[in-house]
């Protein structure tokens, strides 16, 4: 049933020597923003803490990275921790703040020789010192690499985004450095946090979820969305390419009648 109201297609696994060859050059996605979810569903199937879902999930990131690397993306955004996540019991939210030093540190050799750069989107303001300074020494450290961004939406809300963008112009407004006449849709997205990146081309889901979860709500408007019951922790190289192969048959048409190559 899920597969029939997405119009997903199901395809065969591959491995990682099958799936050489197999995405197709033309189309790659230049953007793709994932809301990685499942990872407590993932540890629960396995009698295990929920800390040991988000740690496995980990390792997916890095997967994910490679492959999403290896086949032409120019930014990876993905969804790590909301605004809202920190109504999550204290213990787990304690260990997903300590996942980005685990993962950066151990990460960050294959980041350098991969030619990855490491940003994030977010509050990082109110992130535990820890946190930032992982954040902060591998984003200076890979500040010069001109492969895949390696997006983190870390403390990330799209209406808190939105907002910060309204006060930031209303105040310009006032200050008589912004006219009314200068609000476009245009000028509104060089106020967001992603105004130096493209907008997503692709959204995954991970879980079986169907929702947005109050992410990129503004960047997403012409997106591609695809949505799968995989649970994070087991989504991996070939779900993926089976997005990418979903996204390439797909005719983006930004409003426009199917055949005419324009929104």
């Amino acid at each position: 049933m899920f597969n029939k109201l997405f119009g997903r297609k199901t395809y065969k696994k591959n491995t990682a020597n099958e799936q050489k060859g197999l995405v197709k050059d033309e189309c790659i996605p230049s953007h793709i923003a994932i809301i990685m979810d499942g990872n407590g569903r993932w540890a629960k199937k396995r009698a295990m803490p929920r800390i040991k879902g988000h740690h496995e999930g980990m390792n997916t990131v890095k997967k994910v990275t490679r492959y999403a690397s290896k086949i032409g993306v120019q930014v990876l955004t993905l969804y790590a921790f909301s605004t809202e996540n920190w109504k999550r019991p204290k213990t787990e939210v304690e260990f997903l703040m300590s996942l980005p030093g685990q993962f950066l540190q151990s990460f960050l050799p294959e980041l350098m020789e991969l030619n990855i750069r490491v940003q994030m989107i977010g509050d990082k303001a109110v992130l535990p010192a820890h946190t930032q300074k992982a954040l902060d020494a591998a984003m200076e450290a890979t500040k010069d690499n001109t492969g895949l961004i390696l997006n983190f939406a870390m403390n990330y809300g799209s209406r808190d985004e939105i907002v910060r963008a309204m006060k930031t112009m209303m105040a310009e407004v006032q200050a008589g450095t912004l006219t009314m006449e200068e609000i476009t849709e245009e000028r509104i997205t060089d106020y967001l946090m992603t105004a130096h990146l493209p907008e997503p081309d692709l959204l995954i889901r991970t879980s079986g979820e169907v929702r947005l979860s109050n992410f990129m709500l503004w960047q997403l408007a012409y997106t591609e969305f695809w949505f799968t019951e995989t649970l994070w922790p087991d989504f991996d190289e070939a779900c993926l390419q089976e997005a990418v192969d979903v996204y390439q048959s797909r005719n983006r048409r930004y409003g426009g009648l199917k055949g005419e190559g324009t929104e």
